[in-house]
């Protein structure tokens, strides 16, 4: 009787990968008896995911870092403006003021 091959999802691939990528004190062989997966499955997963480039945890993090970056744009620029008209009121007393 012929064995069934195991099917894991993208997901659980990915989460290997990045489990690799969380323990370097493992070798690959470790990380591959821990997860009950084979070495050569596990390496071959690693090596897709640094073929395609990043991870869709990696896009994810990528983006927030984005929004956050633009929401401290947005937050700088409001602030920038502030501290100009402050600095037009402070001019214009000092012209009332010194004459």
């Amino acid at each position: 009787m012929a064995k069934k091959r195991k099917t894991f999802t993208d997901e659980f691939k990915q989460d290997a990968v990045q489990f690799v990528a969380s323990h370097p004190e493992m070798t690959i062989s470790e990380c591959a008896e821990a997860l009950g997966v084979g070495r050569s499955t596990l390496e071959r997963w690693r090596a897709d995911f640094n073929r395609c480039g990043l991870s869709a945890e990696a896009d994810q993090n990528h983006d927030k870092e984005e929004k956050d970056l633009l929401r401290e744009n947005i937050r700088l620029q409001r602030e920038l403006r502030d501290s100009q008209e402050a600095l037009k009121i402070l001019k214009k007393a000092i012209s009332i003021l010194g004459n």
